[in-house]
């Protein structure tokens, strides 16, 4: 028999299968069985094996560039991300970011005490040394507090506490970003970050209790400043831990460690944002408003800093994980055939 010959007749036994399988392809995407996950897969495995023979049989005809279509969108289906869904958010809070925080929590305690070292330091050379103030506040600063006034004053006044909670979260967001991808230089950055925001926070500590504005100063920081800079100790420690597999790789090589690294500490930095959100929050509504009682501020501190807390560990997901989980099975049970189900 002619190719030609051979090939027409291999394509008209096939015209069947290749019209369920367009007609299979157009229907919309929903949740499957396992068993149908596997068709799907063996399908595109049989467009595979035909393309192939119809590109040997017919490379230039009408049927092999269906073919061809056919094959793109079925692979496309197939290899589609995994749509987000909430048990997946709450494994990611629940399990996965509590997992990489439990790994970090010996270089989050050496952090911080890394932090309040330098805010002794801070604290001790601007009250041996007062004139060393220019060196970390701007003269606009330094006027204010000699004149018995905080820069933090009349903030809401000035600015809105919506746009000044933007400003300050996005800075502080910032800030943390900072301290995690500086410790690609080996950890040493991360240390830098967090050393030179403890000595600024002792060094001004120090400049307005010369000026009987300390008490002041704590007023301001007290319902956010906890919960901040516990933030930036968590953000260092993930950048000490970029450090690391550079300087220990755990893998074949430097670039696998670290890629590995990166993807695995890097979900922390969203647990950081979603705090420095509530922080930006606080200090653009409540720290700089006068009305709020010191005792007030201290409550909201202690508060948001044990909710950061539960919030690390994992203990505010866990249990909603756990109801979630319950719920989806018995709404299977009763909505499809009975089997585990794949998102495909």
């Amino acid at each position: 028999m002619e190719p030609e010959a051979q090939a027409a007749v291999w394509m008209k036994s096939r015209a069947a299968v290749w019209s369920q399988w367009i007609a299979q392809s157009q229907s919309p995407s929903r949740q499957l069985t396992v068993e149908q996950a596997h068709h799907r897969v063996e399908r595109y495995r049989a467009i595979a094996r035909d393309l192939t023979i119809a590109r040997k049989l017919a490379p230039r005809s009408a049927a092999t560039t269906a073919l061809e279509s056919l094959y793109r969108s079925s692979h496309l289906r197939i290899d589609a991300a995994a749509r987000h869904s909430v048990s997946s958010l709450l494994r990611l809070f629940g399990d996965e970011i509590p997992e990489v925080i439990a790994t970090l929590r010996p270089t989050i305690l050496w952090l911080a005490l890394l932090m309040l070292v330098g805010a002794l330091t801070g604290g001790w050379l601007i009250s041996t040394y007062p004139d060393l103030i220019s060196l970390i506040a701007s003269q606009e600063m330094i006027n204010k507090v000699q004149h018995g006034e905080l820069w933090t004053d009349n903030l809401l006044s000035v600015t809105p506490p919506a746009l000044l909670s933007v400003t300050i979260l996005s800075n502080n967001i910032f800030v943390s970003i900072t301290a995690f991808c500086a410790g690609v230089l080996f950890g040493l950055g991360a240390f830098y970050i967090v050393a030179f925001n403890g000595l600024m926070l002792g060094a001004m500590f120090a400049f307005t209790h010369q000026y009987g504005m300390d008490g002041a100063l704590l007023r301001f920081v007290s319902a956010h400043g906890l919960v901040e800079l516990s933030v930036i100790c968590v953000a260092g420690a993930a950048g000490v831990a970029l450090g690391e597999s550079l300087i220990r790789p755990t893998l074949p090589t430097r670039l696998e460690s670290f890629q590995f690294a990166a993807s695995r500490v890097g979900r922390v930095l969203l647990a950081c944002a979603i705090l420095l959100i509530g922080c930006g929050l606080i200090e653009g509504f409540i720290s700089p408003n006068p009305g709020v009682p010191f005792l007030s501020r201290i409550v909201i501190g202690i508060c948001w800093w044990v909710l950061m807390l539960l919030f690390l560990s994992g203990r505010l997901f866990r249990q909603r994980q756990a109801k979630s989980v319950v719920a989806d099975a018995s709404s299977n049970t009763h909505s499809i055939p009975p089997g585990p189900i794949a998102q495909v």
